[in-house]
């Protein structure tokens, strides 16, 4: 069935996401490669990124104990043996190597960085992970790379503006390398398809159109992540009331809901 959403689907922003973020940055450069040759290649690139695990996600509220007690009944007679409890076993906070995947547009000719496309995932936009990628935001509208960054995950911190941004759950953020000092923003509704927005290349060539309505539709069809989603339940991640509203009347009428 095809996605019950004329947008983003929200409840492909829970443990579906890395799945979809990887899937949806191939199809990126699969729309854009065709666009932007002979002089430029669109390729995607994959780093490593290490987050602390979330306490809140994995657990249902649930939270183990920092330290295990258990007492053991006294065995008969007065000189009897010590005898240790059994462990307790906990789980282990050592940070989990988390994939992120890009989207870059190089010149053939000195292949050059001339666009860094941006797919934000949870671990983007909070802890360890926000820091490492504002870094890298940093380096990139430092130099003479065009940046776009595509925020399709409704909790977490958002592209740096001094202007407030409208209320809206997604964003598109382009920020120009001959523009610094303005990024241009593109707010979606949840009720909206998602825009069709352009992709700068290098002086003197048209910016190209990234259509990620399309992108999104194709990757959601071809795997089939209807047969994965669970319906049934709230998505993950906060909404406003009209929007849970919103959500539920949707689903009934494209027939996921009872």
């Amino acid at each position: 069935m095809p996605n019950p959403f004329p947008g983003m689907d929200p409840y492909l922003e829970g443990d579906l996401w890395l799945t979809v973020h990887t899937d949806l940055c191939g199809e990126i450069a699969r729309q854009l490669s065709p666009k932007v040759r002979p002089k430029y290649v669109a390729l995607s690139t994959r780093r490593v990124v290490l987050a602390p695990p979330d306490e809140s996600e994995g657990l249902n509220g649930v939270r183990l104990p920092d330290v295990g007690v258990l007492t053991a009944r006294p065995t008969s007679g007065a000189t009897a043996a010590a005898v240790a409890p059994m462990p307790v076993l906990l789980r282990a906070a050592f940070p989990e190597p988390i994939p992120h995947i890009s989207v870059e547009i190089r010149d053939v000719a000195q292949r050059r960085l001339v666009t860094c496309i941006e797919v934000l995932s949870p671990t983007n936009k909070r802890g360890t992970g926000l820091k490492e990628y504002e870094a890298k935001r940093l380096q990139i509208c430092s130099g003479a790379t065009h940046l776009v960054e595509i925020d399709l995950v409704r909790v977490g911190a958002r592209f740096p503006t001094s202007d407030p941004l409208p209320p809206a759950p997604y964003f598109v953020f382009i920020s120009r390398a001959e523009q610094r000092t303005r990024v241009e923003a593109w707010a979606i509704l949840l009720e909206r398809p998602l825009p069709s927005v352009p992709v700068p290349l290098l002086p003197g060539d048209a910016d190209v159109s990234l259509d990620l309505q399309q992108a999104l539709t194709t990757v959601y069809d071809i795997i089939g992540y209807d047969e994965l989603v669970d319906y049934s339940q709230p998505p993950y991640g906060p909404l406003t009331p009209e929007q849970a509203a919103w959500v539920e009347e949707r689903l009934r009428s494209a027939g996921r809901r009872r």
